[in-house]
């Protein structure tokens, strides 16, 4: 049941007061779209509270989510957000302010661990219901935060790790999720929920998770900032994995600083180490740069990023970086084939070890069982593609595959660190700035994704932090960019980012268009 369908109408003086604080009218067809810095402003002040900005978004999900523009993005409302957010105001009045996320409303990925009302379930019709009794590490972090987790958002389901020829953004509890640029094309996967609740103003901040491509495809297919930290940045304990080797948490946000913002509020004691200072403060530094990477070769397949990347080239060129120009960016194939084997081999370790840990019933807790589950249900369970994935996880043999999985983890490691350290470490460049995927397709559940081109693999792979930002259109269709470091260059590649981000100028709210122009 779709705890949002209990929401009250639209609050008509939670929009006032928004309007107030940004200074600029309310318009019944274009809600606003408020950032993080404003939010704070407005809190800070007085002027805003938490409780009216918590109702703003439940508005808006209960408005376009199941209704309206049917975007499908949200899949559990917290019935109890806004009795938080009511709390947390009163902590605010009375002087204490936990953080900078304190009374912000955060979605998270559905596949996240939280100890309330609200399921963990990745979208599957086999853990529909299922209630964890403690929350994901990161959630606690976020609750001593004094952030407000407003809802769960829809996944691909099993984070796109179920079958082959998946529809990016469905799952089986949640529906096909919508891109709200244009509603008849993907919104990518998997935290395709957590992007669209973002994009569509559904919320202020949302979490993601990527294991390969999950938060930096659905980030710059619905032209907001995504950011993949560096490996073992943010903690995987209490999240339904696939594969702890590549599988990380990362913050969904419009701008670059909001993004950073919630990135510092579940970054693990070792990385708040490394950092020394919130990398929210990165955001508003001058990148120090000596050298940029600009990957060229997908001018041709995209040509809307050819003037993109021209335009970089100038500004670097004339502040004294120096430009690296690549017209050839192709991953090794034994790259990909050596991935899928680790993902099959820990899909199989780790999940299997969460269902357990988090109490899920005995009879879909194993790989085995899960398939069965699926079969008896068919199509309720399946949809419109199948399960070859864990069908592949139930036959691994965890001691007999042992050693093939060890080699393939070394060796996908090794060929994508290679990849990026030809560049970030033996020419000393400070980041690698590229594409990060081809614009949206159209939705087709019989023919399944339609992907053109995307270029998180490496990233994912090695572990190192990449962050996508807007940075053209392709008609209505958003497109990013990423920029890719060093493991633990978070700071540089946020300063970067939001260079780009002023440079390029190229974030624009949603169309919610039925048709393309």
């Amino acid at each position: 049941m779709f705890l949002c369908r209990r929401l009250l109408t639209v609050n008509v003086l939670a929009l006032a007061v928004l309007s107030a604080c940004s200074g600029e009218p309310a318009q019944e067809d274009q809600p606003q779209w408020m950032d993080a810095r404003t939010a704070l402003n407005a809190l800070n002040t007085g002027e805003l509270s938490s409780q009216a900005l918590v109702t703003y978004y439940l508005n808006n999900i209960a408005r376009d989510n199941r209704q309206g523009h049917e975007l499908a993005a949200i899949i559990d409302v917290n019935a109890q957000a806004l009795a938080q957010a009511q709390a947390l105001d009163a902590e605010r009045a009375a002087g204490t302010v936990r953080s900078a996320l304190h009374g912000l409303p955060v979605v998270l990925k559905a596949n996240i661990a939280t100890a309330d009302d609200m399921p963990t379930t990745a979208g599957a019709l086999a853990l529909q219901g299922h209630l964890t009794n403690r929350d994901a590490a990161l959630v606690a972090q976020l609750r001593d935060a004094g952030a407000i987790i407003l809802a769960k958002a829809n996944l691909s389901e099993w984070a796109n790790f179920r079958g082959e020829d998946s529809i990016s953004g469905w799952s089986a509890l949640g529906g096909q999720t919508l891109n709200p640029h244009l509603l008849t094309h993907t919104p990518c996967g998997s935290s395709a929920g957590s992007a669209v609740a973002v994009a569509a103003d559904m919320t202020l901040l949302a979490i993601g998770t990527e294991t390969d491509g999950s938060i930096m495809c659905p980030a710059a297919i619905n032209g907001i900032v995504g950011i993949k930290p560096t490996r073992g940045s943010v903690s995987g304990e209490g999240i339904i994995p696939i594969a702890s080797a590549q599988d990380i948490a990362g913050p969904m946000a419009r701008n670059v600083f909001d993004a950073a913002l919630l990135l510092d509020g579940i970054l693990t004691p070792e990385a708040r180490s490394r950092f020394q200072q919130p990398l929210s403060y990165s955001v508003d530094q001058v990148p120090d740069l000596q050298k940029v990477v600009l990957v060229r070769a997908y001018d041709a397949r995209e040509s809307a990023f050819a003037p993109v990347f021209d335009q970089l080239t100038d500004m670097f060129e004339s502040r004294g970086v120096e430009v690296v120009q690549l017209a050839d960016w192709q991953a090794p194939r034994e790259m990909g084939a050596a991935e899928f084997e680790v993902l099959i081999y820990e899909f199989r370790r780790d999940l299997e070890q969460w269902l357990q840990d988090y109490d899920v019933a005995e009879d879909v807790n194993t790989f085995a069982e899960l398939v069965a589950f699926n079969n008896t249900r068919g199509e309720a369970a399946l949809g419109p593609f199948g399960q070859e994935y864990l069908e592949q996880a139930a036959a691994v043999d965890l001691v007999a595959d042992q050693a093939s999985y060890q080699q393939a983890l070394a060796s996908s490691r090794q060929l994508a660190e290679a990849m990026l350290n030809e560049y970030l470490q033996v020419q000393g460049a400070d980041a690698i700035i590229l594409p990060s995927y081809s614009k949206a397709w159209p939705i087709d559940p019989d023919s399944g994704d339609g992907f053109g081109f995307g270029t998180s693999g490496p990233a994912a792979i090695s572990g190192y932090p990449s962050i996508t930002l807007p940075a053209a259109f392709n008609g209505i269709l958003p497109l990013g960019i990423s920029v890719v470091g060093l493991p633990w260059s978070e700071p540089t590649l946020l300063s970067l980012a939001a260079e780009l981000e002023r440079e390029l100028d190229a974030y624009q709210a949603p169309q919610f268009a039925t048709a393309a122009p």
